[in-house]
């Protein structure tokens, strides 16, 4: 019985120790307990190929994570956190050739630079670009599957963002 109490207070102490350190969350991010605020712009298409739905997917699916994994609030300008997103490429390539020189798969990949300002505290900005890509069958046209397949990138991305600006992974 006192093994389990010593168990439960050490538990309920270490949980304390985190919580008061005011940087780490059960989310995983480690966000200054001064910032409040982000302000996520809407994504801009910069690709010679554009989807044009894919810039306003991407948006959401950011605004969504960060509104489900922090306590900010989310600003139309001028937040303490800034991010800005552009879509630079969206690309269809072959993945895997067949012998007869055929692909037999295709790759498409979406690139995306990003541009995060952290106005109280300028040693957390980054510049930086992501790419995320999904093979389909050859067989398929992109028309057949692009749907499916951006929603995919679009997620991988988002979870690459997220974890590159305010989990500092």
């Amino acid at each position: 019985m006192k093994r389990k109490l010593r168990i439960t207070l050490l538990l309920a102490a270490t949980f304390a120790t985190i919580a008061g350190c005011g940087i780490y969350s059960f989310s995983g991010t480690s966000i200054q307990p001064d910032v409040k605020t982000i302000c996520i712009e809407p994504v801009v298409n910069k690709a010679t190929k554009v989807n044009p739905s894919l810039a306003n997917q991407l948006t959401e699916e950011l605004n969504d994570k960060f509104r489900k994994l922090t306590k900010l609030e989310q600003v139309t300008e001028e937040g303490d956190l800034n991010l800005l997103v552009t879509i630079e490429s969206y690309d269809v390539r072959a993945a895997a050739v067949t012998a007869n020189e055929v692909a037999a798969l295709n790759r498409l990949t979406v690139t995306c630079k990003v541009k995060f300002t952290n106005v109280l505290h300028p040693e957390d900005d980054l510049e930086q670009s992501f790419a995320g890509y999904e093979d389909y069958d050859s067989n398929n046209t992109l028309d057949m599957v692009e749907g499916t397949l951006c929603e995919t990138i679009v997620k991988k991305l988002v979870d690459d963002i997220f974890n590159a600006t305010v989990a500092q992974w």
